[in-house]
């Protein structure tokens, strides 16, 4: 699957706006760990947000906020980020995220339906 890196600078404004265009979406989300393999961390749960605080590169986190309702919200802290990547299809479409870590440890937040924003710009939500 075809990803297309963003630069540390850009991940603030970057992960504010992908949070805007895919607000509500549904998502799955992977964590992949060395030597541990990968585990599901949540299924099919609307996104909520993904925010980037950038202090020094070690102290720096990554937050994924997602949840149906509010007291079934999942925050997932990603510690010492490294790389933020958009997934996307062959066609373009967004697929995801990939958020790598200093620990080698891998996020991958997924739609469960793989689309481009303007294609369901304006769509109702239930």
């Amino acid at each position: 699957m075809p990803s297309r890196d963003i630069p540390r600078e850009k991940w603030v404004t970057f992960l504010d706006s992908f949070s805007r265009q895919h607000e509500r979406w549904l998502v799955n989300m992977e964590v992949v760990t060395d030597g541990l393999g990968v585990h599901k961390e949540l299924r099919e749960k609307r996104l909520i947000g993904v925010s980037a605080d950038l202090k020094g590169r070690g102290s720096s986190t990554i937050s994924i906020i997602a949840g149906d309702r509010s007291d079934d919200h999942v925050n997932h802290i990603i510690n010492g980020p490294t790389r933020v990547a958009l997934e996307e299809t062959e066609e373009g479409a967004h697929k995801g995220l990939r958020i790598e870590a200093a620990d080698g440890e891998t996020t991958l937040l997924l739609f469960r339906s793989p689309a481009s924003p303007e294609t369901v710009d304006g769509v109702l939500l239930p």
